[in-house]
């Protein structure tokens, strides 16, 4: 995770997290080569090292990167620092749809409309340049602070769904097309679904579809039939019912092939609400009879044995993400929910398999189109086609038994027929044979009646649903009870008392346990904490934590300021705490001055008034600028610094004056001197260099240890005039001259000052 000073590229430093999703984690950040503010959307560590999907990520995001539309964010770059990739994108300040309709509940009319008609705007154009999003939410929609909205993330969900991902890092599954659930080719109407479903979560607050887990709530896309608005309410019009339940078809081909046919409705709908908008009809359950050939039937049954040899306890254990090509792409470590062969056969519209090959041996074509037995026995030849053991019986009696026999027959054939009709569902049975009595007459009305009802699955959905289902379903004395479940979202359902299949009286009493959230707990006292450290207590404590930044005067940097709820205040376990943390003191920023041109003392007063600082001054000579006056700062005007910063400046000290400069030179003796006289051992001597004038200029001593050690004299003469000759003396401390007891290897060179 990235820290709030960090600069990427030299360019963009970052501010504050403003948002987290399954793949990345956007960032509100300086440009500061455009000084400008934008975000940047970083991939997670756990995808970087994924080449392939990094490689689909840039193409996929540089493709987005061409659509321009007001109601689309922006895409400005797409680039990648020492290992991090990330997106740099439009910022725009306010929230998403999903945190909207949390906070305002369900939107009024005109404005689920208005936001419709931005939303699909956006998609047109999308669709227009051949993008597909894929995961079009209330989470990828951002609501600024004018109200408008910006759709993110284009055609990003293509590089996600050709990859295998983690169930943290899926897309809601509230919110995909059957196609995608099934894992199958999504096109601009797979969009429109989306879209679709985000409009009845407008109007209604709330989502069609709540499972326990991802998987259930895709195969409630693909099977089940949504509530319409307008049961939880009335006041929704009828005509952008229409709208939602035409988007949301299940077959693709049902639903708005186009965005720009979906916004031509909502136009209509917003200038006149009680228009009336035709939706895609139904699918047709009482058509005619159809003959299925030889080979239709050989496939539905070869179809049913290929569903019924899968392992059917892992049925859709790892739903399908849609891919583009059409293959399916599991996602990992989602629980598995048991699925049953019926089931599976009902979800595909297969019979319980028959064994036709058998009924074909069974009975074989006679010649004049009946049917004719066919024994199962070889022996035929022991067979005597002209015996007949009934010869001898009376008439009478033997058309007794014939007469017995058709019965007997018929009575097979009704009873296999009614058999069979139960089995195939060709009929309708209760679990009693009981006939009404009509309550005024005390007659038998010959209407047969259910005094029971069979009792419906209603874990996983809302208590509002579970309630209009039950109801439904004829039963009468349904209680709800609230506990505390931290795992399962509140209001939603995740016990009953009777088990789905079960018969039970109308008013046999049914329990039904609703989820109130997790149990609340007191948030702990995290102030001037570390932020680490904050971070273990409180999720130690049983919550998640998300963070916030914010400039401090008295909380030093990266220190907690306070917890978004309070500390002390209780919250539910599990739920989001917000760790607000100190960026330090506020520093304020302050344009610096032009000083060019100004006295030294205007130039002090000047930035004395901006709350800077005179840094260091120096002095040079300048043929434009008059002496004592500023030629040039230290930062540039027009830059923004904090205040109390130390600004640098020159001041002019006029023209270079051309005085000449008289030459001198330096002298550089070197060599040594030895002693070649025994007597003079043990003794001290002054090494003198005379010049020209026989003035001593230099001096040094000696002390004579062995004859023939010679001894360094080496010496520099400074300011001299001329190249002046030197010689060296050499006195004893007697102030006699011994020179000529020493040899003497000098040389002297000059060098021009």
């Amino acid at each position: 995770m990235l820290k709030p000073g960090m600069i990427l590229c030299d360019r963009y430093e970052i501010l504050e997290v403003v948002g987290a999703g399954g793949m990345s984690i956007v960032y509100k950040t300086k440009d500061h080569r455009l000084n400008r503010n934008v975000a940047i959307k970083m991939l997670k560590p756990e995808f970087v090292n994924d080449k392939n999907f990094v490689t689909k990520f840039r193409i996929e995001a540089q493709a987005s990167a061409g659509l321009t539309h007001p109601n689309i964010v922006n895409v400005y770059d797409v680039t990648e620092d020492d290992g991090i990739y990330f997106i740099v994108m439009e910022l725009v300040e306010g929230i998403t749809l999903k945190e909207y309709i949390t906070e305002n509940g369900r939107l009024p009319m005109d404005k689920a409309i208005d936001f419709s008609i931005q939303i699909a705007s956006a998609l047109e154009t999308a669709h227009e340049n051949h993008i597909i999003h894929r995961d079009i939410k209330p989470q990828n929609i951002l609501v600024n602070k004018n109200g408008n909205l910006k759709v993110t993330d284009f055609g990003i969900a293509k590089a996600a769904s050709a990859n295998t991902l983690t169930s943290g890092a899926m897309g809601s599954v509230h919110y995909i097309s059957p196609e995608q659930a099934r894992g199958g080719y999504c096109d601009e109407r797979s969009d429109i679904y989306s879209l679709g479903i985000t409009m009845y979560e407008m109007v209604t607050g709330r989502v069609p579809y709540e499972g326990d887990n991802n998987v259930s709530v895709a195969l409630m896309h693909i099977q089940n039939e949504m509530i319409s608005p307008r049961e939880y309410y009335p006041d929704i019009y009828a005509s952008f019912e229409k709208i939602i339940l035409k988007a949301t078809q299940k077959k693709p081909e049902r639903r708005y092939l186009t965005a720009s046919a979906l916004i031509a409705d909502l136009k209509r709908v917003q200038n006149n609400p009680n228009i009336d908008i035709v939706v895609a009809p139904s699918t047709i359950t009482n058509g005619n009879t159809q003959e299925w050939s030889k080979e239709e039937i050989e496939a539905v049954r070869n179809a049913s044995h290929n569903v019924q040899q899968r392992p059917v306890d892992t049925y859709m254990s790892n739903p399908p993400l849609q891919n583009e090509m059409g293959e399916m792409t599991a996602v990992q470590g989602i629980s598995p929910i048991p699925v049953n062969n019926d089931r599976i056969n009902q979800l595909l519209n297969v019979e319980d398999p028959w064994d036709y090959e058998e009924e074909e041996e069974e009975y074989t074509p006679a010649p004049n189109g009946k049917l004719k037995k066919v024994q199962d026995y070889d022996d035929d030849e022991d067979y005597d086609e002209d015996y007949d053991d009934d010869s001898d019986l009376d008439p009478n009696l033997k058309k007794a038994v014939i007469i017995g026999a058709v019965v007997t027959a018929i009575i097979l054939a009704i009873i296999v027929i009614v058999v069979l009709g139960k089995v195939m569902g060709w009929f309708s049975f209760g679990n009693r044979d009981d006939k009404t009595t009509d309550d005024t007459t005390g007659t038998d009305s010959g209407i047969e009646v259910l005094d029971e009802y069979e009792m419906q699955d209603v874990v996983g959905l809302s208590e509002t649903a579970a309630s209009k289902i039950l109801s439904d379903a004829g039963f009468t004395n349904v209680r709800f009870e609230h506990e505390n479940n931290p795992e399962v979202q509140e209001g939603y359902v995740f016990e009953q008392s009777a088990n789905k299949g079960d018969f039970l009286k109308a008013d046999a009493e049914i329990v039904i346990k609703v989820s109130a959230g997790a149990e609340e707990i007191q948030i702990p006292d995290v102030t001037n904490y570390e932020d680490e450290r904050a971070v273990t207590i409180l999720q130690e404590a049983g919550f998640t934590v998300t963070h916030s930044f914010e400039s401090n005067d008295d909380i030093e940097k990266d220190k907690v300021i306070r917890t978004e709820p309070a500390a002390g205040s209780m919250a539910a376990e599990g739920s989001k705490i917000i760790l607000v943390v100190s960026n330090g003191s506020d520093e304020k920023l302050v344009e610096v001055p032009n000083l060019t041109g100004y006295t030294q003392a205007q130039a002090e007063n000047t930035l004395a008034s901006k709350k800077l600082a005179t840094g260091t001054i120096s002095h040079e000579n300048s043929d434009n600028v008059a002496e004592g006056y500023v030629i040039r700062q230290g930062t540039v005007s027009g830059t923004e610094v904090p205040e109390g910063t130390a600004v640098d400046f020159v001041i002019s000290d006029g023209p270079e004056t051309t005085e000449e400069v008289p030459v001198t030179y330096t002298a550089n003796i070197k060599g040594t001197v030895t002693c070649n006289n025994e007597e003079l051992i043990n003794q001290t001597f002054t090494v003198q260099v005379i010049n020209a004038s026989g003035v001593a200029v230099a001096q040094s001593q000696i002390t004579v240890a062995v004859v023939g050690q010679p001894y360094d004299v080496s010496n520099t003469i400074a300011d001299l005039s001329s190249q002046e000759s030197f010689t060296i003396n050499i006195i004893a401390s007697d102030g006699s001259n011994v020179t000529g007891s020493f040899s003497q290897n000098v040389s002297t060179t000059y060098s021009e000052n």
